[in-house]
Parts: C-alpha cells; sequence; structure tokens
C-alpha cells in the first residue's frame, strides 16, 4: 500500500513523542473503500513530570476530522496504558502494534514487537469471539443489510483462528483467505470496495452467512481448545522493564539526574 504523505504530517503533529505509529482499519484489513477513512494507531510517552503525579493527563489522545482533506482517526495511548492493554488479552492492540503500514517507528517498537510474543494466550479467542459477536450484531441490525460489517464478522472469525492455530497476528483479510479458502469472500470484498450501490445484500444471502458464522465461531472454539498457545502471559517482567527504561530515557533527555 502506497502510504500518502499527508498521513505523515498528522504523526509529526502529534503533542508527545511516539513509539510508534500505524495504519489500522479497512486499510489494515485489506477491505479499504474510495471513502474510507484512515485509522491512525500507535503509543505515545507522557512527559515524566505528568506521569509522577496523582492526576495522568492524556493517557489517551484521540483526534477525528478531516486535515489535509484525508478523513483522520487518530488514538494513541501512553505507553503505560498500551503495555497494560497488551496484557489483558487484547487482539486489537496486538494488530496495531503488528501492523505493517508503518507510519513511525523506533528500537522500542521493534522490541516492544518481540516482547509481544509472550503476551498471545489461548484466551484471546474470547476477545475474537466478542468482537466478532459485536459486528454481527451491527450487520443483523442494518436494513437493507449491509456487506460492511459483515466483512468485519469474517475478518475478526478469521484472525482468531489463525491466531489460534499459529500465534501469530494477521489482520489482513485477503491474506487471511489464502489458507481459509472461502470462496465467498474475494466477491464480498469485491462489492464494499465497489461503492455503496454494490455494498448491499440480498435477503436470501442472510441465512447462508448466518450459517457460516455459526461454522466459523465453532471453528475458532475449537481452535483454542487445541491450541498450544500457553494460560498466561509471561511478557509482564520484560514489558515492565521496557516501560521503565523508557521513562529514564526521556528523563536523561531532558538533562534530569535519574533518581
Amino acid at each position: 500500500m502506497h502510504i500518502d504523505p499527508r498521513l505523515h504530517r498528522q504523526i509529526e503533529a502529534h503533542p508527545y513523542p511516539l513509539l510508534f505509529a500505524t495504519i489500522s482499519g479497512a486499510h489494515l484489513y485489506g477491505f479499504p473503500s474510495p471513502d474510507s477513512d484512515f485509522d491512525l494507531r500507535g503509543a505515545h510517552t507522557l512527559p515524566l513530570r505528568s506521569v509522577l503525579g496523582l492526576h495522568s493527563a492524556d493517557e489517551t489522545v484521540e483526534r477525528s476530522g478531516i486535515h489535509d482533506g484525508l478523513e483522520i482517526d487518530l488514538v494513541t495511548h501512553d505507553v503505560r496504558k498500551f503495555f497494560g492493554l497488551m496484557l489483558h488479552k487484547n487482539g486489537y492492540v496486538l494488530e496495531q502494534l503488528f501492523s505493517p503500514l508503518v507510519l513511525l517507528t523506533t528500537p522500542e517498537h521493534a522490541e516492544l514487537k518481540e516482547i509481544a510474543a509472550g503476551c498471545i494466550t489461548r484466551h484471546h479467542a474470547h476477545h475474537y469471539l466478542g468482537f466478532a459477536k459485536t459486528q454481527l450484531g451491527l450487520f443483523r441490525k442494518a436494513d437493507p443489510p449491509l456487506v460492511k460489517p459483515l466483512l468485519y464478522v469474517y475478518r475478526v472469525l478469521l484472525t482468531g483462528i489463525h491466531l489460534m492455530r499459529t500465534g501469530v497476528v494477521e489482520a489482513n483479510l485477503p491474506r487471511l483467505n489464502e489458507s481459509a479458502r472461502l470462496p465467498y469472500i474475494d466477491e464480498l470484498i469485491a462489492r464494499k470496495i465497489g461503492g455503496p450501490e454494490k455494498g448491499l445484500l440480498n435477503q436470501a444471502d442472510l441465512a447462508f452467512h448466518e450459517r457460516e458464522h455459526q461454522r466459523l465461531v465453532a471453528e475458532l472454539e475449537q481452535a483454542a481448545a487445541e491450541s498450544t498457545l500457553p494460560e498466561q502471559a509471561s511478557a509482564l517482567p520484560a514489558l515492565n522493564d521496557l516501560l521503565v527504561r523508557i521513562r529514564l530515557q526521556e528523563q536523561t533527555a531532558k538533562g534530569e539526574r535519574p533518581a
């Protein structure tokens, strides 16, 4: 994917130093429409003085709107919050961390990706099962039925199945379908990319996709039961060490003596 240089300007305007910034959302998942917004995600580092007091300001920075002619949805978390999310079976932040659509990286980003393997457990299946249930609810509410939420259902379930079987975070639906080989995925993606008038489903399709959802949910549950992934995350000591080093680097960079 060609990355528009205007996205880099959004990252350069961030109020805090960034550990990394990547693109998530439909562009990462492999089915952006011409009018899709750009979901920018990452982790930032708050000033040491901000995190030592009772109130930690700007743990999460959010900005959305039209910037330089692009619709932007930017969300970043302070490194402490981001590391905590990694330890709480949150597949979403792992997808952001491993996104190949990189706007900004650092040596600490590379180290964090290595550490992240110790955050992945078989219980991440619950994250993807819950996410799929939410997306299915959105699909069922739409009248007429829309392709977009249905693609999210399939993307989430296939990501979970792949993670349980391989321990690898993969969020791109076309790549996931190289092994899943679901014959209807390519057509659904083409319809979603084709625009609103093509992104509608016939009522006759609903029963088929409901059955496919149930089948893939059962497949994910079975993959979790058979997975060799650990029960517990083991990355807490490594994440704590990295967090301390990041905070001390920020302190040293400002010419302050470490405690």
